[in-house]
């Protein structure tokens, strides 16, 4: 006979633990002749190929929000304040601007606060000799304010448009498959914990 109180309660929670952590996938840079799309491309091919993730692709460059950050609420971030808000975990790709991050990108975190709230973060960065590292010291500082968790491996490019053919693909993909694959094992278990903790207790409650 089968003993009821091991059945249902117990399944539930591990199916909900097991679950791919729901991954946003944030694109920082809008500017003309970017470079995002090329890293954006290979970190998102890389990525898909680990089952334990569910990718959602945010480009800023795609959907344009309010410059103005106001109380009121913002019809026109309607779209991505709900993926942001259903993310388990992010993981950013930024450039380096003049030793920081893109306007674009500040604005995107600006104009949201909960929906960062008790989740990691990690970092896909590139530039010139810094490969962008600069702008992800700054975003550290910013997303602890917003008491989210960033990871501390990165995949950063330095000198970026040399690691990468025309088609796309690494040309010396050793380095970054492997820094990449260091930062979504961090992510993948700090999002399954943080993302238990929330679900047993809601953050700041």
């Amino acid at each position: 006979m089968t003993n009821s109180s091991d059945s249902s309660p117990r399944s539930h929670v591990s199916t909900a633990t097991d679950a791919p952590l729901r991954v946003v996938v944030l694109i920082g840079s809008t500017r003309e002749g970017r470079f995002a799309p090329v890293v954006a491309d290979w970190f998102l091919r890389f990525a898909a190929q680990r089952d334990d993730l569910e990718l959602d692709p945010v480009d800023l460059a795609e959907h344009p929000l309010p410059d103005v950050v106001s109380p009121a609420a913002h019809p026109e971030a309607a779209e991505v304040t709900g993926r942001l808000a259903a993310a388990d975990a992010f993981v950013v790709i930024t450039p380096e601007y003049n030793h920081s991050f893109p306007a674009p990108l500040k604005n995107a975190i600006d104009l949201h606060y909960t929906q960062w709230q008790a989740k990691p973060v990690g970092f896909v960065s590139y530039g010139g000799l810094a490969g962008g590292l600069r702008a992800v010291e700054h975003l550290r500082l910013v997303l602890a304010e917003l008491h989210a968790v960033t990871v501390r491996d990165t995949v950063s490019f330095h000198n970026a448009w040399e690691s990468f053919a025309e088609d796309g693909s690494l040309l010396r993909p050793e380095i970054p498959e492997g820094a990449g694959k260091a930062m979504l094992d961090q992510l993948g278990w700090w999002g399954r914990t943080l993302r238990d903790g929330r679900r047993r207790s809601p953050y700041g409650a």
